[in-house]
C-alpha cells in the first residue's frame, strides 16, 4: 500500500484486517485490526511476533484506548465518507489530551482536500484513495503558508507569533 507520509510517498507494509475472524488466527505481518476486535482480543494481539495497529471509526469512544496507546505505533483513523468528519475530533483528541505520539493514519474516503487539514488535527499518514493522484495530494499539504487558529501542528495562534 502507498501511503504519504513525513512530505513525500511512501510503500507501507501495514495490512488492514477488515473483519478477522473470531475462530482464525491472524495472519503474520504487521497488522491494522478493528477496534471492536482489538478489544476482544488484546491478549492475542499483545502476543503476536508482529506489530498490531488499531483502527478507529468515528463511532468508537477513544478514551477507552487511552490507557493503552504506548502498545501502538499507529492508530488508523477510518473515514468512510468524506462528510464524515467525527475522526478529524479522535485526532486532536490522541494528540491533545492523551499525548499520543505515534503515527495517526487516515484511511477510508480519504480526499486530496482534506490532508491539509487532517494534518493541523494529528494525523501523520495519509493513505489516499487508489483512484487518486497521489502526486497531487502531496501537493495539497502545502496548499496554505498561513495558518491563523492554534492546532496540533501548531499550537499558537497567529497573533501570538508576532
Amino acid at each position: 500500500m502507498r501511503v504519504i507520509k513525513d512530505n513525500a510517498i511512501h510503500e507501507d507494509n501495514w495490512v488492514l484486517i477488515s473483519e478477522p475472524s473470531q475462530d482464525d488466527e491472524l495472519p503474520g505481518g504487521d497488522l491494522i485490526v478493528p477496534f471492536d476486535y482489538w478489544k476482544e482480543n488484546q491478549a492475542i494481539c499483545k502476543q503476536r511476533d508482529d506489530k498490531t495497529a488499531v483502527c478507529i471509526n468515528g463511532d468508537n469512544n477513544i478514551a477507552e484506548l487511552a490507557d493503552h496507546l504506548d502498545q501502538f505505533q499507529l492508530i488508523a483513523l477510518e473515514f468512510p465518507a468524506h462528510k464524515d468528519g467525527r475522526c478529524y475530533s479522535h485526532a486532536r483528541l490522541l494528540r491533545d489530551r492523551y499525548g499520543y505520539a505515534g503515527d495517526i493514519r487516515a484511511i477510508g474516503d480519504v480526499l486530496r482536500d482534506q490532508l491539509f487539514y487532517m494534518k493541523r488535527c494529528g494525523i501523520s499518514s495519509f493513505a489516499i484513495r487508489e483512484d487518486k493522484d497521489f502526486e497531487d495530494a502531496l501537493k495539497s499539504l502545502k496548499d496554505f503558508s498561513v495558518t491563523y487558529q492554534g492546532a496540533s501542528d501548531e499550537n499558537l495562534p497567529l497573533y501570538k507569533t508576532r
